[in-house]
């Protein structure tokens, strides 16, 4: 997808969407570096958009890794159905259904779940739906790893895992930020 496609689609969609513009190289990289790929079976991206962080973990996945993508926007998922791999799967479904998605596939516990859903604009019940759900789906030592543009958000990270790491990527439109929880065992 063309940047000004992209650029198009969020201003029709800005809730959905959450951004303007697609995830720099820079944002997909750091994104990309919080997952130890080599311990990494299964991971979850929720909110894909148009797949450059999905294209990024698929570079870097072992070959017998899985990666569950969840998208619900037509027009940004048609890149997405471009992607040719094995240890790949799409759903066009709610990241409010993933815990539903993960049983259909006999998957019990994933490693990672990586998310540029807009929580920032999203109703409270949705967002601590998924949220519960992303924890509740990782294995010990699992991550989640959002994707935000501004800090807003971090309490409630901390307040459902107990903690949360923050990284600045500089080299993006707008800046990022990626909040990164851990599921250890005292949470």
């Amino acid at each position: 997808m063309k940047r000004l496609d992209f650029f198009s689609e969020s201003l029709r969609n800005l809730k959905e969407v959450g951004t303007v513009t697609r995830s720099s190289r820079y944002l997909c990289r750091n994104v990309a570096n919080q997952i130890a790929f080599d311990y990494a079976d299964v991971i979850v991206e929720l909110g894909a958009g148009d797949g450059v962080i999905t294209r990024e973990i698929l570079k870097r996945m072992k070959p017998e890794g899985k990666l569950i993508v969840l998208e619900i926007n037509e027009v940004l998922a048609e890149d997405l159905h471009k992607i040719k791999d094995p240890r790949f799967s799409y759903y066009q479904r709610s990241a409010e259904e993933l815990t539903a998605i993960l049983s259909e596939n006999k998957i019990d516990k994933v490693d990672y779940v990586v998310s540029a859903l807009p929580f920032t604009v999203m109703p409270k019940e949705v967002t601590k739906n998924i949220v519960v759900q992303c924890k509740n789906c990782l294995r010990l030592n699992g991550k989640f790893i959002q994707v935000h543009y501004s800090l807003v958000k971090k309490g409630f990270y901390k307040m459902i895992f107990g903690n949360v790491k923050v990284n600045f990527v500089f080299k993006n439109l707008p800046p990022a930020f990626i909040l990164v929880s851990e599921l250890r065992e005292e949470d």
